[in-house]
């Protein structure tokens, strides 16, 4: 792009990112130092902690720079390069703190609140922090492929949405195919009830789509893999893909055996995640699963533009994830965290006991009342 790059967006974009990023920033450090102590202590929640500390004071390095001034909106565009890329690892940096707080005390159920409500807003925060730095670098950056350009950034105005499930659909199948040797089948099923007969587009972020939809790929491929070992044979992953009026929705449906409804919450708890502890140099053993983030993190991903995922189980036969998207542009608003009261009486109020009877963790075993 050079120096020659046309004035316009160019000094809107930097006013607005050094105004905007350190509020960002800001607010989330906020509730990052309102975790409980022995977790803020763990060396990697403090290294992340460094990470935003630093971003932070490189920004407001910026406040009194002028608009006009070519170099400072030039310094600005290397700057928010290099924030992104410190920030690269900050998930599996804070999983491994979550990790290294359980392995010293244990997990309780307020603190597992206390963290499942923090992390979710922490992620959030950074989904939205990072989608700004991603629309700066890559329209000012200069070194996006000129197939970015027409994302504006990385917001496309026409995001196809069956390409970017058969992208992930593929990719997740050469994981499959890799680790159990065979994979099944896609059968994808699309309705556009909004224009009937029209490829159905919205305005979304493929990226976010393509994490979302690959990771349930990756989620149902191991189900049915599993689920069908000893028979061989594969069901097919259904996919289903329709536009309304409000909503564009995706519903993935496998035949993986499913899971009781007891343990779909435990799904998406950070706190309860039961992968093991993600080593770098093991990561290709098992290229389907992950630290155990996948889900709550697609999740985020839904709503950060008012979406939502659920799943739906049937146990013994298979489960449903259902991915809903705002069909108009003006409906698809950043969710973002506040710091604020509420936010703080959330982290400083010890939640109460459960106000229902609560039944035991696991179901009996009645075999073993079986009289002789």
């Amino acid at each position: 792009h050079g120096i020659s790059s046309p004035p316009g967006p160019f000094p809107t974009s930097f006013m607005f990112l050094r105004q905007e990023l350190p509020v960002r920033l800001a607010n989330i450090m906020k509730e990052i130092s309102l975790l409980p102590d022995n977790l803020l202590r763990t060396p990697s929640v403090q290294l992340v902690q460094s990470w935003y500390i630093q971003s932070l004071q490189e920004l407001l390095d910026f406040k009194d720079k002028s608009a006009e001034d070519a170099k400072a909106v030039y310094d600005f565009t290397d700057t928010v390069i290099r924030i992104r890329n410190r920030h690269n690892d900050v998930i599996p940096t804070m999983a491994q703190g979550v990790i290294e707080y359980k392995e010293s005390f244990g997990v309780d159920p307020v603190t597992s609140q206390n963290v499942q409500y923090f992390l979710d807003r922490f992620y959030m925060s950074r989904i939205s922090i990072r989608m700004l730095l991603n629309q700066h670098s890559l329209l000012f950056g200069g070194k996006g492929s000129p197939s970015h350009r027409k994302h504006i950034g990385s917001i496309n105005p026409n995001c196809n949405v069956v390409e970017v499930i058969k992208d992930g659909y593929e990719n997740a199948r050469r994981l499959c195919d890799l680790y159990y040797i065979n994979s099944p089948e896609l059968e994808l099923e699309e309705l556009n009830a909004k224009s009937p007969g029209q490829p159905i587009q919205v305005v979304y972020v493929p990226s976010h789509l393509y994490h979302m939809v690959f990771e349930l790929f990756k989620n149902a491929m191991r189900a049915t893999m599993e689920h069908h070992a000893d028979k061989g044979v594969y069901p097919p992953i259904q996919v289903h893909v329709t536009l309304g009026n409000e909503d564009l929705t995706v519903k993935m449906s496998d035949r993986g055996g499913g899971v009781p409804l007891r343990k779909i919450d435990r799904l998406f708890n950070y706190m309860y995640s039961t992968a093991p502890r993600p080593r770098v140099e093991t990561s290709r053993a098992v290229p389907l699963a992950g630290f155990g983030y996948g889900l709550p993190i697609s999740r985020l991903y839904a709503q950060y533009f008012q979406g939502d995922l659920k799943l739906y189980s049937l146990e013994g036969y298979g489960t449903d994830a259902v991915i809903y998207i705002k069909a108009l542009s003006t409906e698809s608003i950043e969710r973002l965290p506040v710091y604020n009261k509420a936010a703080w009486k959330h982290y400083n109020t010890n939640h109460e006991a459960d106000d229902w009877c609560v039944p035991s963790r696991e179901p009996k075993d009645m075999t073993t009342f079986r009289s002789a």
